[in-house]
């Protein structure tokens, strides 16, 4: 069980210690993302200083700590809706979703969650649950989610290009549509990489968690699911695309782990 009491040091923009709050009042005021009334998406991934994006387990759960814990409640809090990917959502075993209880920055709405499936297919612990998530998938998989959650909450965005792939674009504006409009990516990182490719993702928060893992895991963006059990690797070689820049709006530091959380904006 993670726990939300471990200190933090704001090193940039300007030298501040945080103690624990229950209600992280000034932890939530670094994260405000303000009041405009467009959609945002926020993206939240744990690293390792090697760069890997889940540990021995293929959990990124083996890697984070209290101090991110800390952030994770915060952000989610903060959050209309969570979107991931099925098969994400699926190997890390996602249920329905809850707010902190001491933290009310949404109000009292539910927190939703969106699965992002070509395929349709929901994981079944979510499919049988009271609360089953929305599902954003194309024409085909529409069909298939249909079959395992009620039909509201099957949002059909079919690309233009190939009906049976998903428009991430008009997926967010899907959600937007019901209100929807403070999401917050949580994986996995070949969704981030589509995520970062189509220009939807307004800020990336990553916390580096001060361990490695060698050679085996994924990035936080991957072209494929690089190095998930029972999943071809990558194709060697894949080209960097052209620098993004990015502006670091504030760093944490957890002084009793060395474990650091940085806020960049992408625009």
């Amino acid at each position: 069980m993670r726990s939300a009491t471990t200190p933090l040091d704001l090193l940039v923009p300007a030298p501040e210690h945080l103690p624990a709050d229950p209600a992280e009042t000034r932890l939530a005021a670094l994260y405000d993302e303000g009041t405009g009334s467009g959609a945002r998406l926020r993206a939240n991934f744990v690293s390792t200083v090697d760069g890997g994006a889940w540990g021995p387990d293929h959990l990124s759960g083996s890697i984070n700590d209290d101090a991110d814990w800390r952030v994770f409640r915060v952000l989610r809090a903060a959050a209309d809706v969570v979107l991931v990917g099925a098969g994400t959502a699926r190997h890390e075993g996602y249920t329905a979703l809850e707010r902190p209880e001491s933290l009310r920055a949404a109000g009292d709405r539910p927190l939703e969650l969106a699965l992002v499936s070509r395929s349709g297919r929901v994981p079944q612990q979510l499919a049988d649950g009271d609360r089953p998530p929305l599902v954003l998938t194309g024409e085909a998989g529409a069909r298939t989610a249909s079959r395992m959650v009620p039909a509201a909450r099957v949002l059909t965005v079919a690309s233009a290009h190939d009906p049976d792939e998903v428009d991430l674009r008009a997926g967010l504006a899907a959600l937007a549509d019901r209100g929807l409009r403070r999401v917050l990516c949580e994986g996995g990182p070949t969704l981030l990489a589509a995520l970062l490719a189509d220009d939807l993702v307004d800020e990336l928060c990553v916390t580096t968690s001060p361990c490695l893992v060698g050679p085996g895991p994924s990035r936080i963006v991957a072209a494929s699911p690089a190095g998930a059990p029972g999943e071809a690797p990558a194709p060697a070689g894949i080209p960097a695309t052209p620098p993004t820049p990015a502006r670091l709006a504030h760093l944490l530091h957890a002084p009793s782990t060395g474990t650091l959380v940085a806020r960049w904006l992408l625009r």
